[in-house]
């Protein structure tokens, strides 16, 4: 059990870490005026926007049959 001490810093740090950002990023977000929200909602829906799905060719099917073939291990009888 000794041998698992050497961790302990490191998850203290850690956890001191995970709380420090925790509080932080709560202090940092501030409320967004109702009317400004609006407006910038308004402008980002009047933008015009490309189409849904570009169209692409059909990638060509590969006519497996589930079956490996491997080549011959005796050589060609031409040889």
């Amino acid at each position: 059990m000794e041998i698992l001490l050497w961790l302990v810093p490191s998850v203290a740090v850690t956890v001191v870490a995970m709380c420090w950002v925790g509080w932080y990023g709560r202090e940092g977000r501030g409320e967004v005026d109702r009317e400004v929200a609006v407006a910038r909602m308004a402008q980002a829906l009047r933008r015009e926007h490309r189409g849904g799905y570009a169209v692409r060719p059909a990638p060509a099917r590969d006519r497996s049959r589930g079956i490996a073939v491997r080549p011959s291990r005796t050589p060609p009888p031409g040889r």
